[in-house]
């Protein structure tokens, strides 16, 4: 297998329970190394820590246990202003819920993550984000309102921003879990796509139909991880 872009080692993620109860641990160590340009899919039951396994390799979360490594360093070893730097240019989140602001147009939304202190630099951005729309099929939505649109066209303004600093990897959790058929499929093709241009996409799902377009699949399942 290539380097891995992405990589956990024997990672364990607990939490404390009530009352002084045995921790609640909710990933067992898990190992999965992640190559550049692999579209990863992670099914399984309703709370069974899909989506903290997805915070733990965005570094929105640190383990208890074990070694997350992105690019060849530890997220577990960096300091959170050095998390955060990670996040704004290295790593592109995509959420069930959009997570628009309401008052800003579909450009301005693509933009945001280019104000964060960590990232790359506006630059040459507007013309990237109006590139990266009409790509996803928006480019005559530019300047509408979150509101203006489809609940399917939302979530692909959502993939576009998570883009928009060129990151090493998408992280996306149930990105069509709210959405109609039509529109999941649609977004399903816009990630695949994006995948096919050698980003690399880790994608958690409740959809056998969407998981089963990924190259590698994984069922998390009572703290472990098995590829199916």
């Amino acid at each position: 297998m290539a380097t891995p872009l992405l990589e956990l080692s024997n990672v364990v993620k607990s939490y404390e329970a009530p009352g002084g109860a045995a921790p609640l641990r909710v990933l067992d160590g898990i190992s999965l190394r992640i190559a550049p340009g692999d579209a990863v899919a992670v099914v399984g039951p309703s709370g069974s820590g899909k989506s903290t396994l997805l915070n733990l390799m965005g570094g929105l979360d640190r383990p208890t246990e074990g070694a997350v490594t992105l690019a060849g360093r530890n997220l577990a070893a960096l300091t959170d202003d050095e998390l955060a730097a990670v996040r704004s240019s290295e790593v592109g989140f995509v959420f069930q819920l959009h997570h628009l602001l309401p008052q800003c147009t579909v450009l301005e939304n693509v933009l945001i993550p280019t104000l964060a202190p960590h990232a790359p630099g506006a630059g040459d951005a507007v013309e990237r984000a109006s590139a990266l729309l009409e790509r996803a099929g928006l480019g005559g939505r530019l300047h509408h309102l979150p509101g203006q649109l489809s609940g399917g066209e939302r979530q692909r303004v959502a993939v576009v921003r998570a883009l928009i600093n060129t990151p090493k990897v998408i992280l996306a959790d149930e990105p069509t879990g709210a959405l109609d058929h039509a529109s999941a499929t649609h977004l399903a093709d816009v990630l695949a796509g994006l995948n096919a241009e050698g980003i690399t996409l880790v994608l958690v799902t409740h959809a056998h139909d969407i998981a089963a377009r990924m190259s590698r699949r994984f069922e998390l399942r009572d703290g472990a991880l098995s590829e199916v």
